[in-house]
């Protein structure tokens, strides 16, 4: 009953102050229309001006017995529904949203005519209109490879003058292997056998070039030559649901060939990629190396998947891992590194840890993964839940909201959360007839004797000799898996109960773990001290050498060759790995967490939170842990560059002013001295987001801001005007700033009454506790006048006073200016997205804006390509 009401506030803010537009935005309670907003790069591609969240809802209305509901949204989209759009759309969203939707759709309204009760007057129309989508998906097929481009235009193809596109070269593996499954049953279901023929072969040239030694496929692939673009392979973002769906296609299709290339690739899984109970990239061709230290959350896919596959064991494994990383953080980051700690902060409401709690249910019977299931829902609705729906996480560490529901999010999350709780007696159909497609749609497995036009002859060879046991797991039933014995699931959990906690462990490297039990290695990055004798004989025996450079740091450089034996040369690698990895730490360090805004008066009640910009100056929120609470109030002037004029408006609240005209402090010390227990300054940019713009921290006036003791934020402008609306419609607002978002419900307003504005702390520019994403530093400078100093932090200097700062390098690689601590670096949640990091000095003009957004930086690798080269810069994208 709690996933049914969760999931109508959902639906119902949807249907009324969005549709027909693609999302939701719960925010600001209006529907993402594509053009209208500020736009957010591939995330868009998914919208086509075709209801997106309504099709993708359509089969999740028939699981949880919404029958009326799933009549009245077939009969809205048949009649308002598009598909004939001037509007280029990625071609693998479109497939598994808007195609998977409508014949899910489908799918369960001939099942409802059938028992004869509802959809007595349906006709198939959702199939004609799947299959006018498919011919218009057709056209990105025209490569010589048979990959599809990955993106195409609804009305005008790829090729066509006023397509806008068909000039990429290169796809994900996912994006090309994940529409098997919709294209087979949009042919089984019409007898148009051109759709699964695209498709299969598609699939056949991604196997032809896996790496033939490895197994692996990388994560992008060059759609015309079919080379592999991006190297690292895993089980995560870029190649997830490829995987899936030859698993899937095998058990919708009966086609064996299916099977044997899953069951060959798996078994390469889980020789290199599974490190249990982590899944860590590897390079295709040195399967032994890891690309890197950290995991994003798509993932969490895979013990569902291996559920399906029958190796239970680690599956158990990885979802326990899972389960801790969500009970620290409430949600699972975007992506986190191998000691656990943030490395992307945001959380889109995925449904994939959910989607692996249901099928780990099903295969075990054990209740644990019913309480599993109630934290998602108990997070869900303390953290997500805001007044006109659910809204995805900005960043997990301080609750922050941001403006978007994407359709998954009612397609598939509350379809798991259902399934995992309903009984039989709860379900109008028998929910094992049907397979899920990636998307959660349903796919009813009649069809694999439906309409058999393509041919199953094996047109792929050279299938790895695998030991047959591999093939003795496949397709488990689910209810005799393991039946009435629970405790087989308790005791794979009980060892990994505790590898998330509070002490934060680091995750042993290849190489450590190939000592063993071995002799320790000789000297550790983080106890180096240039000034030790002893640490620099040990140095020269490793092959490493000192270079002191004029300004006084020191640069080391390793030659394998001059090591005294092998094994100090690998010592001398381990050791420069180690120092690349703290220096790279320290680097994030020096950045301040962001901060957030919450609107805790009527009606938001806490649910609403805003991501904002800390202040170099001014209280230290991260050590108030009760925040500052108080009621809003715009100063005059609203710039706050002057005396305040309105000070008894002010008093003993927070002030609300504009960006610009000049310095930051100088505004925080005109309220504070009018008397405001806090400031937030609103960008003046119109249009601004936090969604689409790099979070920056506000830096000092280059002189000492000790007497600034109030704290400051920074919103950009449509956050601020969440703020400035919520006054002019309920005139009192009240807010609380906090380093972190304190517990949402009904009652909030029973927390204390806001601290008086004596207990406030200073903030010490040493103190820099946290690492962040990235925040780029802005000062604002009087209008007119000349640039002034921007007083950044100093990189961190090294704990030990004797010791000097390093830079690192081999013979083939070189680090320039980083300087490296002797200090363990402190367990601390890290967030490093592909964002800039910009730095500002003159004060802002609208005409500065798109000046000041450059281009994503690529994120230095934690590990390098290979042994020789410790340098190697990738994009990394979700």
């Amino acid at each position: 009953n709690q996933v049914l009401e969760m999931f109508d506030h959902a639906y119902t803010n949807y249907m009324e102050h969005a549709y027909p537009a693609d999302e939701l935005m719960p925010l600001t309670c209006r529907g993402r229309v594509r053009g209208q907003e500020p736009s957010r790069g591939d995330v868009d591609d998914a919208l086509g001006k075709f209801s997106l969240t309504l099709i993708d809802t359509l089969d999740t209305l028939v699981v949880l017995n919404k029958t009326k509901e799933f009549e009245e949204a077939v009969k809205k989209v048949i009649k308002d529904v598009n598909l004939d759009n001037d509007i280029v759309v990625s071609v693998f969203e479109t497939n598994i949203r808007v195609l998977g939707g409508l014949l899910g759709g489908h799918s369960v309204a001939i099942m409802l005519k059938e028992k004869g009760e509802y959809m007595q007057w349906y006709g198939g129309e959702l199939l004609h209109m799947a299959k006018e989508l498919g011919y218009k998906l057709l056209p990105a097929f025209n490569t010589t490879s048979g990959l599809p481009y990955p993106r195409v235009n609804l009305k005008f193809g790829v090729r066509h003058p006023e397509a806008r596109t068909g000039t990429e070269t290169d796809t994900c593996t996912a994006c090309a292997g994940t529409l098997i499954l919709e294209f087979a049953a949009l042919s089984r279901f019409t007898g148009t056998s051109i759709f699964e023929e695209y498709a299969r072969k598609a699939l056949d040239f991604i196997w032809e070039k896996r790496q033939r030694s490895s197994n692996l496929v990388g994560v992008t692939i060059n759609i015309h030559t079919g080379d592999w673009v991006r190297k690292d392979s895993g089980v995560g973002a870029g190649i997830d649901s490829y995987y899936e769906y030859l698993l899937k296609a095998y058990v919708l299709l009966g086609d064996d060939s299916f099977l044997e290339r899953f069951n060959t690739h798996y078994d390469a899984i889980m020789r290199y990629i599974s490190q249990p109970p982590l899944l860590l990239d590897v390079h295709i061709h040195k399967p032994m190396l890891n690309a890197r230290t950290w995991m994003d959350s798509l993932l969490a896919f895979f013990p569902g998947l291996q559920v399906l596959k029958g190796d239970i064991r680690p599956a158990i494994e990885t979802h326990e891992m899972l389960y801790q990383v969500i009970k620290k953080h409430n949600f699972l980051p975007e992506a986190f590194t191998t000691d656990f700690r943030v490395h992307w902060a945001q959380h889109p409401l995925r449904p994939e840890f959910a989607e692996s709690t249901y099928f780990l249910y099903k295969a075990t019977g054990d209740p644990y993964y019913l309480e599993v299931g109630k934290t998602l829902i108990e997070n869900l609705n303390k953290y997500a839940r805001v007044p006109c729906g659910f809204a995805a996480m900005k960043d997990v560490r301080t609750g922050s909201h941001e403006d978007r529901m994407d359709s998954f999010f009612l397609a598939e999350m509350f379809k798991y959360l259902y399934l995992l709780f309903a009984d039989k007696e709860d379900m109008i159909f028998d929910i094992e007839d049907y397979i899920f497609t990636t998307e959660a749609h349903l796919l009813p497995l009649w069809l694999s004797t439906t309409n058999q036009t393509i041919s199953r002859k094996n047109t792929t060879t050279e299938y790895t000799e695998l030991d047959d046991s591999n093939f003795d797991w496949t397709c488990p039933n689910t209810q005799i898996l393991f039946p009435n014995d629970p405790m087989f699931a308790q005791s794979i959990r009980e060892p990994l109960k505790n590898v998330v906690d509070k002490s934060c462990p680091r995750g042993i490297s290849r190489a450590e773990e190939s000592l063993g039990s071995g002799p320790k290695p000789p000297l550790r990055a983080r106890d180096f001290m240039a000034s030790n004798p002893e640490h620099l004989e040990i140095l020269k025996k490793m092959g490493v050498s000192l270079i002191h450079l004029k300004d006084g740091r020191v640069q080391l450089v390793q030659h394998a060759v001059q090591a005294a034996s092998s094994l100090d040369a690998e010592d001398g690698l381990r050791f420069m790995q180690e120092m690349i990895e703290l220096s790279s730490q320290q680097q994030k360090e020096q950045q301040l967490p962001p901060r957030a805004v919450q609107i805790v008066s009527h009606p938001f009640f806490g649910r609403v939170v805003l991501t904002a910009g800390p202040a170099q100056f001014g209280m230290d929120l991260s050590k108030r842990k009760a925040g500052t609470r108080g009621f809003v109030a715009t100063i005059k002037p609203y710039n706050g560059c002057s005396e305040i004029t309105n000070p008894e408006a002010v008093k003993e609240k927070i002030a609300l002013m504009q960006r610009g005209q000049c310095m930051f402090a100088e505004k925080a010390r005109n309220v504070q001295k009018a008397g405001a227990i806090g400031g937030i300054v609103i960008d003046d940019n119109e249009g601004s987001s936090s969604d689409t713009a790099p979070l920056f921290q506000m830096a000092g006036d280059g002189k000492n801001t000790d007497d600034i003791t109030i704290p400051m934020l920074f919103l950009f402008n449509k956050e601020g005007n969440i703020i400035l609306d919520a006054i002019r419609e309920y005139e009192a607002v009240e807010v609380l700033l906090s380093d972190k978002a304190k517990d949402r419900d009904l009652e909030m307003d029973n927390m204390d009454q806001k601290l008086s504005e004596n207990d406030s702390h200073k903030q010490s520019s040493e103190e820099t506790t946290s690492a962040s994403q990235d925040v780029g530093l802005a000062s604002e400078e009087p209008e007119g006048g000349e640039n002034s100093d921007v007083a950044q932090p100093d990189s961190l200097s090294p704990a030990h006073a004797d010791s000097d700062s390093v830079s690192i390098s081999n013979q083939d690689s070189y680090v320039p200016e980083n300087e490296a601590s002797t200090q363990e670096p402190e367990c601390t949640q890290v967030d490093n997205q592909p964002q800039e990091r910009k730095t500002e000095t003159e004060s802002d003009s609208k005409a500065d804006w798109d000046n000041k957004v450059q281009p994503m930086e690529s994120i230095l690798a934690d590990w390098n390509e290979d042994i020789e080269a410790f340098e190697m810069m990738e994009k990394d994208e979700l």
